[in-house]
Formats: structure tokens, C-alpha cells, sequence
């Protein structure tokens, strides 16, 4: 597995695997009408966009690995993809691990800590002193079991307010500046 910055040419590989992982993991949690919906043009939309108007200190990486993918039924050219991470500087100082999305059917590889890992380095290198959280769904328990193992703290809980007319609980986990 390589781990490198993302670019604008990585758009329509991490959309496509942002929807697939969103659809998978949100099936019972989020209305099936939404994930069924153009849930990829939105993922396509909102990653062109990052991509060609870059948050001042935010990153995109991606994880490839050709070999892993390549006996799935999924495996194209873009498939070489099996995650990503992107982390954003906040007004407050914190940086946001908006986005932490590995293949659906490569979970519990390691594939995730790898990619967890890169994050907090990059945090510390590029951003020090500067505390590290995300925002998960609170009925997202595989990935709370994950970040909790991962020694993320529980630091909030507050509703998630999303456009398309629907409020989940999310909650907040912390990494402290080490």
C-alpha cells in the first residue's frame, strides 16, 4: 500500500469510493432514498471542488495498492484506490479529519490505522500542537469501536443537521497534541 497527496485527477476514484463506502455503511442509518439518490454526483461535485479550490493547510492522501484489488469484481483502473483521508484546519485552531474512507471490503486489513496513522503524522509535522478530531455518526458503531481502539476520546455529542432535510446524532472524537 502507498499512501500519497491527492489530486485533482483522484476526484472521480475517491467520489466513487466515497459513495460506495457511504452507501455500505449508512445503509440502516441514513434514508435509503438519499444514498439511492445522486449521492455520487454530490461526492463527484464536492471533490472537484476541494480539489481545485484547496483549503489553506488541508490535505487529501490516498491510498493505493493495484495488487489488492485485483481479483474483485470492482477492480478497475480507479479501483486501485482502497482509501483516503482528509484533514482541514478549523477557525478554532483543531484540525477536522472530515473524511476517513476505506474500501468496503477491505476493512479490518489495516488499511484504516495506516491511514489514521499518516493523519496524525501529518498533523504533528505540518500542524503542531494543534489537536486532531472528527465527527462520526453516533449509529456508526463499527467505525466509533475503531477510533475509540485508536485512542480517540468521546469530547461531544450534538445533532447533525444534514441539506437534504434529515438531523442524525453525531458525535465528537479528540486526539491530543502528543
Amino acid at each position: 500500500m502507498t499512501i500519497t497527496p491527492g489530486t485533482l485527477a483522484d476526484a472521480e476514484a475517491v467520489a466513487t469510493l466515497h459513495t460506495e463506502s457511504w452507501r455500505t455503511a449508512y445503509a440502516d442509518i441514513m434514508p435509503a432514498d438519499y444514498l439511492n439518490g445522486p449521492l455520487y454526483e454530490e461526492r463527484l461535485a464536492l471533490w472537484q471542488h476541494r480539489l481545485t479550490t484547496l483549503t489553506p493547510g488541508a490535505a487529501l492522501f490516498v491510498a493505493t495498492d493495484a495488487a489488492t484489488l485485483a481479483d474483485t469484481a470492482t477492480s478497475t483502473d480507479a479501483a486501485t484506490l482502497i482509501g483516503f483521508v482528509y484533514l482541514t484546519p478549523q477557525p478554532d485552531g483543531r484540525i477536522l479529519l472530515d473524511n476517513l474512507h476505506v474500501h468496503p471490503t477491505l476493512k479490518r486489513t489495516g488499511t484504516g490505522t495506516r491511514l489514521l496513522t499518516h493523519a496524525q503524522t501529518w498533523v504533528t509535522t505540518e500542524h503542531p500542537g494543534r489537536t486532531l478530531y472528527l465527527e462520526v455518526l453516533e449509529a456508526n458503531t463499527p467505525a466509533i469501536a475503531f477510533y475509540e481502539r485508536h485512542g480517540g476520546k468521546r469530547t461531544d455529542r450534538r445533532p447533525a443537521h444534514f441539506p437534504q432535510g434529515f438531523t442524525l446524532t453525531e458525535l465528537e472524537y479528540t486526539w491530543l497534541p502528543t
